[in-house]
């Protein structure tokens, strides 16, 4: 229960008990980091089918359906997202990218990056029209948190300290690796048999990013961090959308 809220203390703006945290408590907080996906996802199904039936204006429909993911999570991922793009559009050494990346400052490039990561979000939730739609994207939230707590207890971090490291090192990485590929196989089964298995082109397209993710980190960083992280959930967030288009 600890790591329940440990997680949705973190990654989500959910109200959650305060307690002081330790040790034994961040072992399996990464087991519950999907289900502020699922959180994300049921709003979103919740609010499109409220949407239908009050005949919402368009434009409103989809801005809200934008602004779920962020209410839910406080921006704490975009955060990441737009430090990475100012760090790798600095073309500068790997210990100047791991400082930009520390930087609480914003460049140009992270907000042109990122009017441009809404233009083409907002852009594919105007093509979820219909009920199965909405549930192909949600589950776009749940899968992209799984693969991501997954590199996080498995993939190299580039820095010696920091939140990341600490999540990484505290995990009990074959516990929580078990229980995220459960996760991970319930959600596929259930999208798939009931939904559509056009879900296994979300997980095809967040698997190859994850690839290169890896690539692109390890070669410009040395290794992963809560950052990087962060622009790893909100780029397969999109990815997953973008393959519900046809």
């Amino acid at each position: 229960m600890k790591g329940f809220i440990v997680a949705f203390s973190i990654y989500s703006k959910i109200p959650m008990p305060q307690s002081e945290w330790k040790d034994e408590d961040m072992k399996y907080s990464l087991c519950f980091f999907p289900f502020v996906g699922v959180v994300i996802a049921a709003l979103m199904v919740g609010w499109h089918a409220l949407a239908m039936e009050l005949s919402v204006g368009y434009i409103f429909r989809l801005c809200v359906m934008a602004a779920i993911p962020i209410l839910v999570t406080g921006g704490f991922h975009v955060d990441g997202y737009m430090d990475y793009m100012d760090a790798m559009h600095s073309y500068k050494s790997k210990e100047n990218k791991l400082k930009i990346l520390n930087d609480p400052h914003i460049g140009a490039f992270s907000v042109i990056m990122l009017v441009l990561y809404y233009i083409l979000f907002i852009g594919t939730v105007s093509e979820v029209n219909d009920h199965k739609k909405v549930l192909l994207l949600g589950g776009g939230f749940v899968l992209s948190r799984i693969f991501s707590a997954f590199m996080v207890i498995h993939l190299k971090p580039a820095k010696e300290s920091g939140m990341f490291r600490y999540f990484s090192d505290t995990a009990s990485k074959n516990k929580v690796t078990g229980i995220l590929v459960a996760e991970f196989i319930i959600l596929t089964s259930l999208m798939s048999i009931f939904v559509s298995v056009y879900f296994l082109f979300e997980v095809l397209a967040v698997l190859l990013f994850s690839i290169y993710y890896r690539y692109k980190c390890y070669k410009e960083l040395g290794g992963v961090t809560g950052d990087t992280a962060g622009f790893f959930v909100t780029m397969a967030e999109l990815l997953a959308a973008l393959t519900i288009i046809w």
